[in-house]
């Protein structure tokens, strides 16, 4: 479950969340990942827990100073992560996300203003043909 950060849940939150089938509720991922994607640009999370949410019964309510002192500890062992993952990184080769947008756009080329070509020239310009049926140099 992403929710807007930083913030803790509510009880009733968070019994919401588990009644949804969610089982780890995090502030970050979804909104990155998703802009990512439309970026076509290879991306992944390196994601530590802190603390359990508030449903959890037979744990206390959890305070910033505890989760504070988690994220420290937590900072070694995502650098040790972080170290064998970019040399992974730099031997996987080329990645699907670069070519996420390749059949996304299904407007004809020729229907899409001006402004939103502009708009979005960014992300879309090397998908889109500089006139209708010729490729984007």
């Amino acid at each position: 479950m992403c929710i807007e950060g930083p913030q803790f849940s509510t009880r009733a939150e968070s019994h919401l969340y588990r009644s949804w089938g969610a089982s780890v509720v995090g502030m970050t991922n979804l909104p990155e990942a998703r802009l990512a994607r439309e970026a076509e640009i290879a991306y992944a999370t390196l994601a530590m827990a802190t603390d359990y949410d508030c449903w959890h019964e037979s744990h206390d309510d959890v305070t910033v100073e505890q989760v504070l002192a988690v994220i420290k500890a937590n900072v070694e062992k995502a650098q040790k992560v972080l170290r064998a993952a970019v040399a992974g990184i730099a031997n996987a080769g080329p990645s699907l996300a670069w070519n996420a947008l390749e059949f996304a756009i299904m407007t004809a080329p020729s229907q899409i203003p001006q402004a939103a070509r502009e708009r979005l020239a960014l992300l879309i310009d090397h998908r889109l043909p500089t006139k209708e049926g010729e490729p984007h140099s």
